[in-house]
Order: structure tokens, then C-alpha cells, then sequence
């Protein structure tokens, strides 16, 4: 018997990177009460980072968990945020949440030239 396994309204049938994107509309949503013009930033989530040019991004050794991209040419400012290396630094569903957030905050602060503190009171506690 071919088949999904479970109907589409099951947790079980949404993918890893439909669960990913998931946390982190979580994450922005918990964040826009606050920051009402974050709804004019673009949130995204790219599996990995681009390795193209990575030799003078100013990477080190770490591979990035995030990005930003600033508003230019009619384009809306961009937070990306790179599924991956969060998932791999990452153990279950509630450290991955946790990481995602601290990620978002860490990427809206520094696209905003805010610290995290000041974006979430919160963060760096969980």
C-alpha cells in the first residue's frame, strides 16, 4: 500500500524543514508583539549557508547559523536562517526551538544595531 503514513493535519506528515519553518514563525511572531516593524522584514530559512565568497564573508571556523541582508533597491531588509548547522548544534524539539530563537534575536538585533538584551529581555535565558 503507497501512502503517507499519517493525514496531513498529523504533526508526523509535516517535514523536517516544514517543522523548522514552523519554529521559526514561531519565533518572529513572539518577536513582532513587541517589534510591530518587523513585519517589513523578510524572514527566510535556507538549508545551508552559501559557500560562494565564504572566504572573504569573515567566516572562521564556525559555520554561520544565520544571516542578514539590509534593505536596498526596493527590497525589503532579509533575516535568513540556515536549518542545517541549527539542526546539528541542536538535540529535540524544544533545544532546537530555543536555539531558532536565540538565532532570530541575534539576526533582528544586529539588523536593527540593537543588542539581543534589548530585542528579547528574555534571551539567553533558556
Amino acid at each position: 500500500m503507497r501512502g503517507p503514513i499519517a493525514p496531513p493535519q498529523v504533526p508526523l506528515a509535516a517535514s523536517r524543514a516544514e517543522t523548522f519553518a514552523d519554529l521559526v514563525q514561531d519565533s518572529v511572531e513572539r518577536l513582532e508583539r513587541r517589534w510591530p516593524q518587523l513585519a517589513d522584514i523578510d524572514f527566510l530559512v535556507q538549508d545551508v549557508p552559501r559557500l560562494d565568497g565564504a572566504a572573504g564573508s569573515g567566516w572562521d571556523e564556525t559555520v554561520p547559523l544565520g544571516g542578514t541582508v539590509t534593505a536596498r533597491d526596493g527590497r525589503p531588509a532579509r533575516v535568513v536562517i540556515y536549518r542545517r548547522p541549527v539542526e546539528i548544534r541542536s538535540k529535540g524539539r524544544d533545544e532546537r526551538a530555543a536555539l531558532v530563537h536565540e538565532v532570530v534575536v541575534e539576526q533582528v538585533a544586529d539588523l536593527l544595531g540593537l543588542t539581543p538584551e534589548t530585542v528579547d529581555p528574555r534571551y539567553g535565558e533558556d
